[in-house]
């Protein structure tokens, strides 16, 4: 890879050498000299030439080297700590297992004391779901997904940076609570009111649980931005929707589901975190709360979280299944429906998990329904691929047993998932090991198994080597064997009676023998997990190079060379087939010779090109930004919050908060947005792009419209809450609860407007060459902005709402603050758009900052109008 060392000496000129540099540049020293003629005006065929533009682009992508190598942005480097990260996590949570298996090994057992097992089990539970299942998924998209695409880099690498120290940090501070006795210990679902009051669960663990997890949802959520606008935008020329490859298909359902499912469990959280905080009884049946909303925000999210994990093995599933099957999937335009109408279905079937809550029986029925339908969609995707092999000619490779072992495994999990959808059984089953079992073959079958075929299948790829056929031989049955004996028995001991999280049982019941085959099977699993750990670490030195595509792939990604130059792609290709190597013709040499587009990097900038959404016409040449450490400070800022609030340090949580929103800014104002030496580019064969475009052209415009979906989505879970309570009171607002008045709340609706309309006209103005005017408007909006928000806020002050009352109260504030702290940053955001005018980075011809600014207004003007209907029409509704 491209991330050798260097002497410190070295790293220190490379440090000073960036202040001198724009942001999308390098800082490595002796640059090569700059191209004198453009891409379409010199011999490509001249071996020179090519010599010349291969030194420009090395030099351009190549990643920083000795302790400024973790200032890299590039998607190989962060992708890579990604996946290791999240597999050390990954272990992590075995060991956990391990230590699970060996107390319920024998019974009456006392390995672990009853508090460490609860700590253990739902740090398990945890971390397996939140710090791997997830995040894998992410990692791995990050790496390959450009090179799938044909692309240089995603479109915001440093945001994919940012992501990475988000769910490092948070990672860490979560599982490193184990060691000092202060794990959460109430499942990684932490039900109220178990959980929220300190009688129950004293202590910081609940605390670090709910803002440890809240802190890696952000990591999620600014990945799932990233592959979406890349998987949307930075397609190479030729590559219609329809002929995307199955993975970016997968990428873009589940990015999407990522962006609809985490959201209303952050809203959960919120409602959580304050109640357990400052005593608003949102889950408080006493004061008006309920517990179920909590279940309800929670299965919201965690049902399709089943899918968010299984839909990406099923990509890679998708991408391994062709290769070996020497044809092209078989039904490609049904497979890709199929992975919508799942990601679609997955959110109607959360309240399977609650059958045994008493809900009504239309629910139930309509629910059960809903889960067994879902089999449909999913069971297209498994015929397509056995469609796919029996009409190939298999090669039975490594990467091809893992795949036949999930699909084995993950179609028994799918037939017990059947069983539980039906209520009548869920009632027998709920809360005992087959529920256990059931989610371990969907888990381990549907993305472990397609993740180790990953591995084996992506490492030449990656490293340039082949990881070893008969390890992984030896791997796969030790995996296969030990799951099998291991979480089979499980059906049976929950059919017994055995409930789950308990951490010993009685002897002479019969589970004695289940339970020990369930611990052997464990170990000869973690066997198998840890040769597969060795094939990937022991050193390879002396092994040769793997053959350039060593499985004969039809897919950009295979365009990889043996050696990793850092830049991707040679030339960005023109794509007219789904398998391009293997259908276009002399296409490989064409890429490598620079026959297509952005041969070079003639001004020694990172470049990418950006394509129309839907059928991937050349829109603009993208300057990404280079390494940073800002994001890494922005990163580490922000977890201080988190932390800080864990521990009721609320001086440090706010002075964390200050220097966490400035780097951000330090960081938006280096490395976006930034105005070029000139208009155009000549990309090679007589096109010219742009380098700047703004508004539904730019990438920035995208992920700004993508981030407001996935609040909005989160604001939407609160209202959920407010109309959740209205349906289960008899009297909502309670008797007495005066609610926040028309008064103030409507004043606040007209100002919020008011900013609006300031936001709006100064895009126009400034469009206009009316620069002052518009800088005059960002000045007011961003102050009536701050005015709407306080007059927001006193309207449930000055009506006497006391959120520790009733959880009315709580929830009507809860609301304003919401939409208060929006406006807040909204008047930010109008502001930093006044400072970049001012400083000639906003221009009426360069003007993508203010056209993002005045999109969040369209959202925040919407976000303004629902809080005033609900909080201030709703009661007189009533």
């Amino acid at each position: 890879m491209t991330s050798s060392g260097s002497s410190s000496a070295s790293g220190l000129r490379a440090f000073l050498a960036l202040r001198r540099r724009d942001p999308a540049t390098p800082p490595f020293s002796d640059p090569p000299p700059r191209a004198t003629q453009t891409a379409s005006h010199v011999d490509q065929e001249d071996p020179e030439v090519r010599k010349a533009q291969e030194k420009r682009l090395i030099w351009t992508w190549d990643a920083p080297k000795g302790w400024r190598y973790w200032s890299a942005v590039n998607n190989t480097e962060v992708g890579l700590w990604y996946t290791a990260t999240s597999f050390l996590f990954m272990l992590f949570a075995g060991v956990l297992g391990l230590m699970i298996r060996a107390q319920l090994a024998v019974p009456e057992n006392d390995f672990l004391t009853a508090n460490f097992y609860n700590q253990v089990y739902t740090l398990h539970g945890t971390v397996m779901m939140f710090l791997f299942a997830v995040p894998i998924f992410e990692a791995v998209a990050i790496i390959i997904l450009p090179q799938m695409l044909g692309a240089r880099d995603l479109p915001f690498p440093r945001l994919s940076a940012f992501g990475y120290w988000c769910f490092l940090i948070g990672g860490v501070f979560v599982c490193g609570s184990i060691f000092f006795d202060s794990a959460p210990n109430s499942g990684w679902f932490m039900y109220p009111p178990l959980t929220t009051q300190e009688r129950f669960t004293p202590g910081y663990g609940a605390d670090i649980w709910l803002l440890g997890l809240s802190f890696i949802e952000v990591a999620s959520i600014a990945a799932a931005v990233e592959l979406i606008v890349g998987t949307l935008k930075c397609r190479p020329p030729g590559m219609r929707l329809n002929l995307m490859p199955l993975y970016a298909w997968y990428v873009l359902v589940v990015a999407g589901m990522i962006l609809f499912a985490f959201p209303p469990l952050i809203a959960g959280d919120i409602l959580f975190e304050l109640e357990r905080l400052f005593n608003w009884p949102f889950f408080d049946p006493e004061r008006g709360g309920d517990p179920m909303l909590w279940q309800h925000l929670f299965w919201i999210f965690g049902h399709p979280e089943v899918y968010i994990v299984f839909l990406p093995a099923i990509a890679l599933l998708a991408m391994i299944v062709p290769t070996f099957a020497r044809r092209p999937i078989l039904g490609y335009s049904w497979i890709v429906l199929a992975a919508v109408g799942t990601g679609f279905l997955s959110f109607g079937l959360w309240v399977h998990h609650m059958f045994t809550t008493g809900l009504p029986a239309i629910s139930l029925g309509f629910f059960s329904a809903a889960s067994e339908a879902v089999a449909i969609p999913t069971g297209v995707q498994i015929f397509v691929f056995i469609a796919t092999m029996l009409t190939g000619r298999v090669v039975y490779k490594v990467p091809m047993l893992f795949v036949s072992g999930a699909l084995a495994v993950f179609v028994i999990g799918g037939l017990t998932g059947v069983m539980v959808a039906l209520a009548p059984f869920d009632w027998q089953a709920h809360d005992t090991y087959f529920v256990v079992a059931h989610l371990h073959y969907v888990l381990i079958g549907g993305m472990l198994f397609p993740v180790v075929a990953g591995i084996y299948y992506f490492w030449p790829m990656l490293a340039g080597k082949t990881l070893s056929d008969r390890l992984g031989k030896i791997a796969f049955w030790l995996m296969f064997i030990g799951f099998n004996l291991g979480f089979f028995p499980m059906h049976f001991s929950g059919l017994w009676g055995m409930p789950r999280r308990i951490w010993t049982y009685p002897e002479g019941i019969g589970l004695e023998l289940p339970n020990l085959l369930s611990s052997i099977g464990a170990f000869i699993f973690a066997a198998g997990v840890l040769i597969v750990v060795f094939d990937v670490l022991r050193p390879r030195s002396k092994q040769p190079f793997a053959p350039r595509n060593v499985w004969n792939a039809g897919t950009l990604e295979w365009l990889a060379e043996e050696e990793d130059k850092g830049w991707g792609v040679r030339s960005i290709p023109i794509v007219t087939s789904r398998y391009p190597l293997w259908d276009q013709k002399n296409f490989v040499e064409d890429v490598d010779t620079g026959r297509f587009y952005l041969p070079d990097a003639e001004e020694l900038k990172r470049e990418t090109i950006v394509t129309g959404v839907l059928d991937a016409d050349p829109v603009q040449v993208l300057r990404v930004p280079g390494p940073t450490f800002m994001t890494m400070w922005a990163a580490g800022f922000l977890g201080a919050v988190f932390i800080f609030a864990t521990f009721h340090w609320w001086y440090m949580t706010i002075g964390a908060m200050v220097l966490a929103t400035a780097a951000i800014i330090v960081w938006v104002w280096r490395g976006t947005a930034i105005i070029p030496e000139k208009e155009e580019k000549d990309v090679g064969r007589g096109l010219t792009l742009p380098l700047y475009v703004s508004g539904p052209k730019a990438v920035g415009w995208w992920a700004m419209f993508i981030t407001m979906v996935g609040d909005g989505t989160a604001f939407l879970a609160l209202i959920f809450g407010y109309v959740f309570y209205l349906t289960i009171h008899a009297e909502y607002p309670p008797a007495g609860a005066n609610g926040p008045g028309l008064v103030w709340p409507f004043v606040s609706l007209v100002l919020f407007a008011v900013a609006w309309a300031g936001a709006f006209f100064a895009r126009r103005f400034n469009q206009a060459g009316r620069v002052s005017a518009a800088r005059g408007l960002m000045v007011a909006g961003a102050l009536v902005s701050l005015l709407a928000g306080a007059a927001l806020l006193w309207a449930p002050y000055t009506t006497g709402l006391d959120p520790v009352r009733h959880v009315y109260d709580a929830t009507v504030w809860v609301l304003v603050i919401w939409t208060a702290c929006h406006a807040a940053v909204g008047s930010l955001m109008l502001l930093y758009c006044l400072a970049r005018s001012i400083f000639n980075h906003l221009t009426p011809k360069f003007d993508a900052d203010i056209q993002n600014v005045a999109l969040y207004w369209h959202f925040m003007l919407a976000t303004a109008a629902t809080t005033v209907l609900v909080t201030a029409l709703f009661p007189l509704a009533g």
